[in-house]
């Protein structure tokens, strides 16, 4: 991990905050409450967690389409097409409910992971760009986990 830049590990971490916050919230009914009386429902539990899980696969995709950026010809059409993804996966597949959603959203990270991988492969990203990626999508898919798991 001694790869991967500082800022980006840090930056990366941060944003994981919020799964972990809502998976802790889910876990500890007194923060749970806590947080409901300060921040308010959307900021609690699942609800955190499956808006921000949106949102994040949603940017995911703007990276993609970044290093699609770096391709030519057809490998470039294919990256702008896959780069697509992961936002409509979220589109498309949070509703249903608490537990549906978090598995889907799971689904949609784990997918994610595979065309990060084919990025790097293509070499359309950073050297350290899977080892950044695979301890973040861990971290994210076990607090995703406590909503189908409570």
């Amino acid at each position: 991990m001694t790869q991967i830049p500082r800022s980006a590990l840090i930056l990366g971490l941060a944003g994981v905050v919020p799964f972990v916050w809502g998976a802790l919230t889910l876990l500890l009914p007194g923060l749970f409450d806590w947080g409901l009386a300060t921040f308010g429902p959307r900021f609690v539990g699942p609800y955190v967690q499956l808006f921000y899980g949106a949102v994040i696969l949603s940017f995911m995709s703007g990276v993609l389409w970044g290093f699609a950026t770096k391709a030519e010809g057809r490998q470039a059409a294919t990256g702008y097409a896959l780069s697509t993804l992961p936002a409509l996966w979220a589109f498309f597949t949070t509703g249903g409910g608490e537990a549906r959603a978090a598995m889907n959203l799971i689904v949609g990270f784990l997918a994610l992971l595979l065309l990060d991988y084919a990025f790097a492969r293509w070499g359309l990203a950073p050297r350290w760009w899977m080892y950044l990626r695979l301890l973040l999508t861990g971290l994210v898919v076990a607090c995703l986990a406590v909503i189908v798991l409570v």
